[in-house]
């Protein structure tokens, strides 16, 4: 598998908590911006989008009674609040970073514009996308397949916990099997939760492959970047 110049890694907001049950862990922070620095220096261009299930899940307070809308716009805040955690262990890192938020607040982020955002990633920064779409009724794995049709991004990286996709859960199941490549119709038909369908139809739409990986296996960026063989791979026949 070839290298990517340019690509999107989509984090979840769970996946900031580390062993806490809520909020974000900073040594989990710390530690994404090591595997960052280290994929920025080599030249490569990277966008973020993160969940903000750590904080707030729009989804679950609907289920509890709240209206759906107003329960995703205030998931949308917990992802700038994210993305902000984000970008302060970044720059503490010494990486350049931006954070563009589709909803408006422009005493803390940039607003969502494509070609800055582009022009950011062009002069290495790191770009965090924030806020999600900007609408209720769509998730942070749509947001990121959105974003990097958007930008021009080779690959949407889907960082977990996990080293790639099986045909079961692994921590529960001793004989799951793991898949190194799938095509996007196979995660649709076997209903795999690699991404929501919406953003696996977009990446199918585009021909944008979508990697899924462990991202708390030190150095998987970066060789996920420079086309190592690792995780699960999912892409068109």
């Amino acid at each position: 598998m070839a290298g990517y110049k340019r690509v999107l890694l989509k984090l979840s907001g769970e996946a900031l908590m580390g062993d806490r049950g809520y909020g974000i862990d900073p040594a989990v922070i710390d530690s994404l911006a090591v595997q960052i620095k280290s994929v920025v220096d080599k030249g490569h261009e990277l966008a973020i989008v993160v969940g903000g299930g750590n904080i707030f899940r729009g989804l679950a307070a609907s289920a509890n009674g709240m209206d759906r809308a107003t329960g995703d716009y205030m998931g949308m805040l917990a992802t700038v609040m994210n993305a902000l955690a984000i970008q302060d262990g970044l720059e503490r890192a010494g990486v350049a970073t931006r954070v563009q938020s589709a909803i408006s607040m422009r005493q803390v982020a940039e607003p969502y514009i494509r070609r800055v955002a582009e022009r950011h990633l062009e002069k290495g920064r790191v770009v965090i996308f924030g806020g999600g779409t900007g609408n209720p009724y769509f998730t942070t794995d749509t947001t990121a397949a959105l974003r990097a049709c958007e930008i021009g991004a080779q690959c949407v990286m889907k960082a977990t916990n996990v080293d790639g996709v099986y045909d079961s859960d692994p921590k529960k199941h001793d004989d799951a099997v793991k898949y190194d490549e799938l095509t996007y119709i196979d995660v649709l038909n076997k209903g795999l939760r690699v991404m929501d369908s919406t953003a696996v139809t977009l990446c199918m739409e585009n021909e944008l492959p979508i990697l899924v990986f462990n991202m708390h296996k030190e150095g998987n960026v970066l060789k996920a970047l420079e086309g190592e063989p690792v995780g699960t791979i999912v892409k068109g026949n």
